[in-house]
């Protein structure tokens, strides 16, 4: 029986298509980063999923901090930019490709989150949210598996179950979260400067009602907000006790285009640590 293969959909565009070209941009990307770990055991990240010369280098911050780990699972939570209508959403196929290779689907937690939620499997999709963290996986990791979740949902208070389930099934696992997630979407370089710096704020207390209010005001253009609300609670409830903020930067910073009403786009990396 051939594999069900979910190929590549912005490889050539948002990333490097050539695999030689990619390794090496995702290399260089962690050379300039150096080697600052944080202490501690690193159970999530917040990681952008812009084209990588807007926030390659900024996602680079928290992928370092996992290279040559190894992990029973990665969970991807990503939101949906595409015409796709479900809550929660997960490829039907076997495997994601990347010009890096094949990475496994982990179909065992697949079937045991939908013995306890509701679960819309798609046969064919192009969101990019969970594609543009694979090869930065790929690079640090090597070989894992992922459990790929798209959210359909705009409200960061409305995830109790998925929080649970996730809870549940990954209780006896050596994990790795990620929330991928680009910060506010604004015309004001100045407005998307102040509400990630409130967001930004939070984030480093790690105070999950603070959190939970800015990702949750009405204004709120973090287009990732409910998968931050998800990682964030299910690392809480396993143990995580803090958050580091490793960089972030904007989209008018990258291109010099710092113009009042010009659209500007902010990104983060973040680590979310137990002991």
């Amino acid at each position: 029986m051939s594999e069900h293969v979910r190929r590549s959909v912005v490889a050539g565009t948002w990333y490097p298509g050539e695999p030689s070209m990619l390794q090496k941009t995702i290399k260089d990307y962690f050379d300039n980063v150096g080697d600052n770990r944080v202490e501690g055991r690193v159970v999530g990240l917040i990681s952008p999923h812009a084209g990588y010369t807007f926030s390659g280098q900024v996602a680079a911050y928290g992928y370092k901090q996992i290279a040559g780990s190894s992990f029973d699972v990665v969970v991807l939570i990503g939101p949906i930019h595409q015409m796709l209508f479900g809550k929660y959403l997960i490829s039907s196929a076997d495997c994601y490709e990347t010009p890096l290779g094949r990475v496994s689907i982990e179909k065992k937690l697949v079937e045991q989150l939908k013995d306890q939620i509701e679960i819309t499997e798609v046969g064919s999709e192009n969101e990019h949210s969970i594609e543009i963290q694979l090869p930065f996986l790929q690079v640090a990791l090597k070989d894992f598996s992922i459990l790929p979740i798209m959210v359909g949902l705009i409200d960061p208070y409305g995830v109790d179950d998925i929080v649970m389930s996730l809870s549940n099934v990954l209780k006896d696992k050596n994990f790795l979260l990620v929330a991928s997630s680009d910060l506010h979407h604004i015309s004001d370089y100045r407005e998307v400067e102040k509400r990630d710096e409130e967001l930004i704020s939070a984030l480093s207390r790690f105070d999950y009602e603070e959190i939970m209010d800015v990702l949750s005001r009405p204004d709120s253009t973090v287009c990732g907000r409910v998968p931050i609300a998800i990682t964030i609670s299910v690392a809480k409830r396993m143990g995580a006790d803090r958050l580091h903020v490793l960089s972030h930067t904007n989209s008018a910073e990258i291109t010099g285009q710092r113009i009042p009403g010009q659209y500007t786009v902010g990104y983060l990396s973040a680590a979310i640590v137990k002991e």
